[in-house]
């Protein structure tokens, strides 16, 4: 008997109807903003940043712009580029703005995050029309990158809750299985039925045996009603807690990746940041410093996470999608540091340093 865990968490926080009601997904983006939030103002006020305090409000409103348009334009460029070309009977119409069906893409919001940090560069017009606060680019990077694991961390979470971006096989289904391995119930909503044939297609994906299929596909019937064999599935993958004596056979341990992403890119990125900052340092080393660790420590865990599974070419030469794009972080990171050391920019930050940088405005 296997010893993983089944999946049992709801997606929603509160459901108020069959597919509506408040997120776990968007709690975590709102914890990540909020602490985001405090974070700022707190350094602001210590003269560890020199964004002046009373405008964090506006910054972290283009921290948030940036980092939701450039997540989801970044999953549909990078993962799922009909996304563009795709409409939808039925609000919000178009396919890049269905957010509430999932995807965002940490790369692109990275790219988002880094626009909005240029626009806080320039500063705000106070109420004489004139500019005030205008600093640095790369210090509002540094700034921004230091907030920036929290609401990682906080996503990783989430999509480990919603029950999706899938890690590896950590035993065969039906099979014994290392304690903290885990059974999504969401797999099964990879399979494809097709309408003609009833014929299953499963992919690198899944695992199971044609006779642990033709269970789940039994029970699929048996839940779906009337609605059939795809809607018992669709039933089965989001409701799995109601039916884990039968699941528990059929659904394939894995490596939960999305907890290993959060304690590497959110929690030992995060610590990493912080320690460096210890000291006041050159605009751009610490932006610098994520680029590089956040770069292989996603790589890293990459291989236990499988490639989201629309992309018609799963690895390029032995690596996914994320890790190239993660390589390419890792190139920017390695320039960056080396521009940023030639640099004569005067030092800033240093949480533990006793002298604040305190911030001068026109």
């Amino acid at each position: 008997m296997t010893l993983a865990w089944f999946h049992n968490l709801s997606p929603f926080a509160l459901r108020i109807g069959p597919d509506f009601g408040i997120r776990w997904y968007g709690l975590a983006y709102l914890a990540g903003f909020v602490v985001a939030f405090f974070a700022l103002r707190a350094m602001s006020k210590r003269g560890l940043s020199l964004i002046p305090v009373d405008r964090v409000g506006d910054a972290l409103l283009w921290l948030i712009g940036g980092t939701l348009v450039g997540g989801r334009l970044g999953y549909a460029a990078f993962y799922d580029p009909s996304l563009f070309i795709t409409w939808l009977d039925h609000a919000p119409w178009w396919g890049v703005l269905a957010i509430n069906e999932g995807g965002m893409a940490s790369h692109g919001a990275m790219i988002g995050m880094t626009l909005a940090c240029w626009r806080v560069s320039r500063g705000f017009k106070d109420e004489q029309g004139r500019i005030i606060g205008r600093v640095p680019w790369l210090h509002v990077l540094d700034v921004f990158t230091l907030v920036a694991p929290a609401g990682v961390f906080f996503g990783r979470i989430a999509n480990f809750v919603n029950g999706e971006l899938l890690g590896k096989f950590a035993a065969p289904t039906g099979e014994p299985a290392p304690w903290w391995s885990v059974q999504f119930p969401q797999e099964l909503e990879l399979a494809k039925i097709d309408p003609d044939t009833g014929i299953i297609s499963t992919g690198p994906h899944l695992q199971q045996t044609p006779e642990q299929w033709a269970q789940v596909l039994a029970l699929a019937k048996r839940v779906g009603g009337e609605g059939g064999t795809r809607f018992g599935l669709r039933r089965l993958a989001h409701e799995g807690w109601n039916y884990i004596p039968e699941l528990k056979p059929l659904v394939s341990p894995r490596y939960p990746s999305q907890l290993m992403q959060a304690a590497a890119e959110g929690i030992i990125v995060g610590f990493v940041l912080w320690i460096i900052w210890a000291r006041p340092r050159k605009p751009g080393v610490i932006i610098a410093t994520f680029l590089i660790l956040y770069g292989i420590l996603r790589i890293l865990t990459e291989f236990i996470r499988l490639p989201d599974a629309q992309l018609a070419v799963q690895r390029i030469l032995g690596l996914s999608r994320g890790q190239w794009l993660s390589i390419a972080m890792i190139v920017v990171g390695l320039w960056l540091l080396r521009f940023v050391q030639t640099r004569p920019a005067q030092a800033l930050g240093g949480w533990r340093s006793e002298r604040t940088n305190a911030p001068s405005h026109p």
